[in-house]
């Protein structure tokens, strides 16, 4: 019988300003901090958290992309500060990035998602990209972050794209976790899952079909609200233990195909997900209901339900379905057995759904 395993970050702090408790919580954890950080976020929010932690924290703005060059070339930066906790600040490449700092030099770190546009910020995970955008590695921290601080101002005062495509990643780990179950797949710490990691999920999934739509209006308004709390809690907080705890299955193999699809580059990961988890369906025997509903809150959210939506191609998706066979780890988390040619005609199955 397999060891059951759950993991998740020491600290969860979500709420409007929760910027604010940022320097009581550094002071717990190191005495010299190093912030690497999105550089629309250091142009914006760069004087606050210069007012707030003082001389002792060292802030930087990180290249854009999350390859093993610019962490080599930020773990440098903080070694010459002596930096004894990490915070990354901004989107998913610039926490990361972070990551991939601490990796390289240990010590504590603190995450501080700006925008909920993927569950990343919970997870031990750092994703490397090449510095031609496309999927090259995943790295592994020893243990998730410290402490993962939101700051629900920062959230609603971002774009909505990046909200609604947090939506899309969020969505996936219902029926990922499915799959991995029913394939007796391992979760990221190479255990079976959990009855919580089970209970965390399906809340999830629930949480935003509830909420989704009303929040996504909200912060549109830039407004915040009790939906938009709900779901920053299940974008960040549900999804990230979900994906974790569960495994990943077909939604987010795809991911790697269409990081090679030059047309896809200009989407975010969850727009993507979200699009993966509708081809995932169509994969799934007995779940054309499930399928047209899916599609529909896709639809309602304003999220792409087919690849020409994307701007590809027929070709592309045997392209996709050639690169995400062949190179992810996850495509045989799957239920039934996986293959090229029944990837691609899901892909294309659903162009005139």
């Amino acid at each position: 019988m397999t060891t059951r395993i759950f993991g998740a970050p020491h600290l969860y702090i979500q709420g409007p300003d929760a910027l604010e408790r940022l320097p009581e919580l550094l002071s717990g954890l190191g005495s010299r901090a190093f912030l690497v950080v999105d550089p629309l976020v250091a142009e914006r929010y760069g004087r606050r958290l210069a007012e707030l932690l003082g001389s002792s924290a060292m802030i930087a703005a990180f290249g854009g992309e999350c390859t093993s060059a610019e962490i080599d070339r930020m773990a440098e930066i903080a070694k010459s500060h002596n930096a004894d906790v990490v915070v990354g600040m901004g989107g998913g490449k610039a926490i990361d990035t972070a990551k991939g700092v601490k990796i390289k030099r240990g010590g504590r770190i603190v995450i501080v998602p700006t925008i909920a546009s993927n569950d990343s910020p919970t997870s031990r995970l750092s994703v490397i990209y090449t510095e031609d955008h496309a999927l090259s590695e995943v790295r592994l921290m020893a243990a998730n972050p410290d402490a993962v601080l939101v700051d629900s101002k920062l959230i609603a005062e971002a774009p909505v794209r990046f909200f609604l495509a947090g939506i899309g990643d969020a969505l996936s780990k219902k029926y990922e976790t499915t799959q991995c179950v029913k394939s007796d797949a391992r979760n990221f710490y190479g255990g079976a899952q959990t009855e919580c990691l089970l209970a965390i999920a399906s809340h999830c999934d629930m949480v935003l079909r509830r909420d989704a739509v009303a929040a996504a209006g909200d912060v549109r308004a830039h407004r915040i609200s009790p939906e938009v709390e709900s779901v920053i809690e299940a974008a960040v907080l549900l999804s990230g233990l979900a994906f974790e705890n569960g495994g990943l299955s077909i939604a987010h193999s795809l991911t790697r195909g269409f990081s090679v699809i030059p047309a896809m580059q200009a989407f975010l990961h969850g727009e993507q997900v979200g699009f993966g988890t509708l081809v995932q369906l169509a994969m799934t025997p007995d779940a054309e209901a499930e399928q047209e509903a899916f599609s529909r809150l896709l639809c309602e959210l304003g999220l792409p339900r087919r690849l020409s939506d994307f701007g590809g191609t027929g070709q592309d998706a045997q392209k996709i379905a050639s690169v995400t066979f062949e190179s992810s780890p996850y495509i045989s988390n799957f239920e039934h057995p996986v293959t090229v040619s029944s990837i691609a005609k899901a892909i294309t199955s659903l162009e005139h759904y």
